[in-house]
């Protein structure tokens, strides 16, 4: 994109004058015409052409002005766009990171508090199979009254049972509320990297529409170049960059046709005429 944006910029100024109203040149027929007529007939077409140029200066002095201010703007937006283009990479990447990773940890926390319900309902069971044990062993007490020792220590074992199972139950209660409280943090976090995703999105879809643009202004300009040059050209489509330097090609070669041209015989300067000036 930086490339095609570039390339662009440059070869703007070149093509506002190559594109100049004048006479359409004729078919050649070098197989026909000998070389001083091949000069002439370059020379006539150099002539017309700095002619129309000088025209165009005249009618509008602050046209190659306005264009090279333009070009200084185009050059700093350029730094600008390959800026941000870094920083919106940098930033997509970022995102989609912290988004896994807080996906991740929610995923986890979910197992957690699953895991800690299911232990927490295992106990409670217990602790009513031992409170119905506890009952029945009530109930049989007048039985066992010659073991009352054991007894006791059995009493005792359970009560301390107990009470270890209900330390365990409000630990696992205070985990499971604390585990709660970070999946709704985490929850929050997921939809606010949803939200910044979506707008990742959407201004990613922008700058390819961007592109777009570009690629088809790129596409209409080879074709433009081609076309007036007469050449025949199989470059793909989708292939914006070689695109670009067929155009670049085509400005390089008639800049050097027209440099040859006034090396051999600089033609004079022509005076607009009165009604041009004004």
């Amino acid at each position: 994109l930086e490339e095609i944006w570039e390339k662009s910029s440059r070869m703007g100024l070149a093509l506002s004058y190559l594109f100049l109203p004048c006479r359409k040149m004729p078919e050649r027929e070098d197989d026909y015409l000998t070389p001083a007529t091949r000069l002439l007939e370059k020379r006539r077409e150099l002539a017309e052409v700095e002619q129309a140029l000088l025209a165009q200066k005249e009618v509008n002095p602050m046209k190659m002005e306005s264009l090279q201010q333009r070009q200084k703007e185009l050059q700093h937006k350029e730094g600008q766009f390959k800026e941000a283009i870094f920083k919106f990479d940098k930033f997509l990447k970022d995102n989609d990171s912290k988004r896994s990773r807080a996906l991740h940890k929610v995923s986890e926390q979910r197992k957690q508090v699953v895991q800690k319900a299911v232990e927490a309902m295992r106990l409670r069971q217990e602790i009513a199979r031992l409170l119905v044990e506890r009952d029945r062993l009530q109930r049989r007490l007048p039985l066992y009254l010659g073991s009352r020792e054991a007894m006791a220590e059995k009493q005792a074992q359970l009560q301390q049972y107990l009470e270890q199972s209900n330390n365990e139950i409000m630990q696992l209660n205070n985990q499971l509320a604390v585990l709660q409280a970070q999946q709704e943090q985490a929850r929050a976090k997921v939809h606010q990297w949803e939200s910044k995703w979506t707008e990742i999105q959407n201004t990613a879809a922008k700058k390819t529409l961007q592109l777009g643009q570009i690629k088809m202004a790129t596409l209409n300009l080879f074709q433009l170049v081609t076309k007036q040059m007469k050449l025949q050209v199989d470059v793909p489509l989708e292939d914006t960059e070689t695109q670009l330097d067929t155009v670049q090609l085509c400005m390089l070669d008639l800049a050097d046709i027209l440099a040859d041209l006034r090396k051999v015989d600089p033609a004079p300067a022509i005076q607009p005429s009165p009604a041009a000036a004004s």
